[in-house]
């Protein structure tokens, strides 16, 4: 069960001067203790993130932006599983990430678990976990926090387009990565069942490249990316990373190709999206 830093504090009695929104405390097992998060009735504002990460952090909550896509799943439908989810200091990103490679990559003589022939198009079939991508060589052109505000106003600013109306909400986290395992999420559950596993590699990308989760969706997350790779070695580096964490973005998604998407998705990106079928 993931630890929560603190009960998420009642708003009314907070200070906080938040819209009005909605607490949630549904999950797949029956109503949680305490809240775990909570979320505005109505589509974020540009300046909302910047707003209420200021007023927030007081008492211990962090922003993320919700939306329930095309599926019109809001957060009370998103089959929360708390009471599941590990703590996220407990794992290692780099046996994490190789435990995936090895699942997903890594099949002996080009062969799956069941004896059938590996696909041929797969990212590296039979090739070895190639082990953490080095920190990128330049400085953050800006504060990882304003970083991820501005991706966050962006969003907001063109939600009816892209994200299907994102909404603000609020966790009580001590760190953006922890912030899937501090609401059970269980977007990835057909890769991962605990979120925490997820969240290491997670924390492990805020210290090695400034990211912070922006928006959670029912199977997708987004990240903003204060420090990206900006040589294609690196890029192609974290793309093995990337491939672990989340093989649907490369095995689902175009252009299947490993050497493609570190070019076309990491390099240089200040945002990174993943989903899980």
């Amino acid at each position: 069960m993931a630890t929560l830093p603190n009960p998420l504090p009642d708003p009314a009695a907070s200070g906080l001067d938040l819209p009005p929104g909605s607490l949630v405390d549904a999950t797949v097992d029956g109503p949680w203790p305490e809240p775990l998060l909570w979320y505005a009735d109505g589509p974020a504002a540009p300046r909302d993130w910047t707003a209420l990460r200021a007023a927030g952090r007081r008492v211990g909550l962090l922003p993320v932006l919700v939306t329930g896509g095309h599926r019109g799943q809001w957060p009370e439908d998103w089959d929360l599983c708390p009471d599941g989810t590990s703590y996220p200091g407990d794992h290692d990103a780099e046996d994490v990430l190789a435990g995936y490679w090895a699942d997903h990559v890594d099949h002996a003589d080009d062969e799956t678990g069941d004896g059938a022939a590996a696909d041929e198009d797969a990212p590296g079939p039979g090739s070895s976990w190639p082990g953490l991508a080095p920190v990128p060589a330049r400085e953050a052109a800006e504060d990882a926090d304003t970083a991820a505000a501005g991706l966050a106003g962006v969003i907001a600013a063109d939600a009816d387009e892209w994200l299907g109306g994102a909404r603000i909400a609020l966790v009580p986290a001590r760190r953006s990565a922890d912030i899937p395992a501090a609401i059970g999420w269980s977007g990835p559950v057909n890769h991962e069942n605990d979120v925490a596993r997820l969240c290491a590699v997670l924390r492990s990308w805020e210290d090695r490249y400034d990211a912070r989760v922006v928006v959670l969706g029912f199977d997708t997350m987004t990240v903003s990316v204060g420090r990206p790779p900006t040589t294609v070695a690196e890029a192609r580096a974290l793309a093995a990373e990337h491939y672990a964490f989340c093989p649907d973005n490369i095995d689902q998604s175009p252009p299947y190709d490993l050497d493609v998407y570190a070019e076309k998705a990491v390099l240089n990106q200040e945002a990174w999206s993943f989903w899980w079928d």
